[in-house]
């Protein structure tokens, strides 16, 4: 019946320690199961630090870059935020493997030996009296390859739908591609836009993830309610959709141009001045003008010349929009991918949807860092809207085979 496999498609994936339950009756004793409750809540506190962390570096990335080293373009920013899941991913299948051959504590001491001493080094990238972009790239690397997990890697099973994890892998894949790009690109477009200084597009762009982040607790608050009634695929596709309109949002329009940033030909004028009026100016001028630079559009990207600006609220539809659409996308991806997979060892599959996710972090920020500083966010984000387009007609293409390991092989039929 159709029911019977709406609510296979509903199932929570964990349940509880109480007699009766899933688990108690097929897959474990009682002490197992809250020795798992006990190890799922540690990885979710390690989790929230682990975020809590990364979220304040990814929005101080590119006025920390552009302080320490005047030659770093918003290109280069693109191979620095990319650094971290390259070496998160080249990590990944060496920590699995050592934990494989010896006692999981020695790769994860190493690990965070790896972190401490790359985070050490990201904080003193400024010492050096030349190439500090590349020290910073250098750092973003070591720490992405001290945060690479433990998993174990165990033998795959059979009778999966190849297909469904390739599909599920590919829509995991651009799902976390258009948030890499969208977190990379926030600091710089708000700074071309709305001739924020470093400081304040640090501010300000905080603020904004900090509420696309309460707005996401309550996103996932809410799918635990919808997905119950119209399934998991149906919020991924909704998701998808919110995503597209959200990057449709951020296209410039309208007659009004940003702000331009003249400071190279200004550096190379020679004023008519005298020397006292050049002092009456710098003791007038306030001290931090100084310290954090020419605002505005960089002359150097053509297209600001030419380009209208995307005004602030149209901004901030659009953030709002990706930050529903986003959350959304990310936990149907994991549920459904899960299901597809079944009861049985998920770790070879699941390091596949790892590396897929690490891979959209590597190309995601290249990917917008080089568009946006050669072509401007007209191209970046139409090309945005077409992988998006692209990914809601593989998901409807592959819909029908995105249900649950017991529904393909006839337990309960859809």
């Amino acid at each position: 019946m159709a029911s019977s496999g709406i609510e296979t498609e509903q199932e929570p994936l964990l349940g509880n320690c109480t007699p009766g339950s899933r688990e108690w009756d097929i897959t474990e004793t009682e002490e197992h199961c809250r020795s798992r409750w006990i190890s799922i809540r540690i990885l979710y506190l390690t989790m929230f630090f682990s975020s809590v962390g990364f979220s304040i570096v990814i929005m101080s990335i590119w006025p920390y870059l552009q302080k320490i080293d005047q030659t770093a373009d918003a290109s280069f920013l693109g191979w620095v935020i990319a650094s971290y899941s390259l070496g998160q991913m080249v990590a990944s299948p060496v920590f699995g493997l050592w934990s494989n051959y010896r006692p999981r504590k020695e790769p994860l001491i190493v690990s965070i030996f790896i972190s401490v001493a790359a985070n050490c080094l990201y904080a003193y990238v400024h010492v050096p009296a030349s190439h500090n972009k590349y020290y910073m790239l250098v750092a973003r690397g070591l720490v992405g390859f001290g945060a690479a997990s433990t998993d174990e890697v165990q033998f795959p099973q059979g009778n999966i739908d190849q297909v469904a994890v390739v599909a599920t892998n590919v829509l995991f894949f651009v799902v976390l591609f258009i948030f890499a790009l969208f977190e990379t690109i926030v600091t710089p477009l708000t700074m071309d836009m709305y001739a924020w200084t470093r400081k304040q597009a640090v501010l300000y762009g905080g603020i904004i993830l900090a509420a696309l982040g309460v707005e996401a607790i309550i996103v996932f608050m809410g799918i635990k309610l919808l997905s119950k009634k119209i399934g998991e695929r149906a919020i991924l596709l909704g998701g998808l959709i919110i995503v597209c309109v959200g990057f449709f949002i951020l296209l410039p329009w309208g007659n009004q141009f940003p702000k331009i940033q003249w400071e190279d030909l200004h550096n190379n004028s020679i004023p008519n001045t005298t020397f006292g009026e050049i002092i009456i100016t710098l003791w007038k001028s306030p001290r931090e003008d100084h310290n954090e630079g020419p605002t505005g559009c960089p002359a150097e990207q053509g297209w600001c010349l030419y380009t209208p600006m995307i005004h602030l609220a149209q901004f901030l539809t659009a953030a709002m929009l990706i930050g529903v659409g986003y959350p959304s996308c990310n936990v149907m991806s994991y549920t459904l991918y899960s299901k597809i997979l079944g009861p049985k060892p998920q770790g070879v599959y699941m390091g596949w949807l790892t590396a897929s996710g690490s891979a959209a972090r590597i190309l995601g920020p290249v990917f917008i860092s080089q568009v946006y500083t050669s072509w401007g966010p007209r191209w970046a984000f139409s090309l945005v809207c077409g992988i998006v387009v692209l990914t809601i007609m593989l998901l409807g293409v592959v819909y029908k085979r995105l249900v649950a390991f017991s529904v393909r092989h006839g337990r309960i039929q859809e």
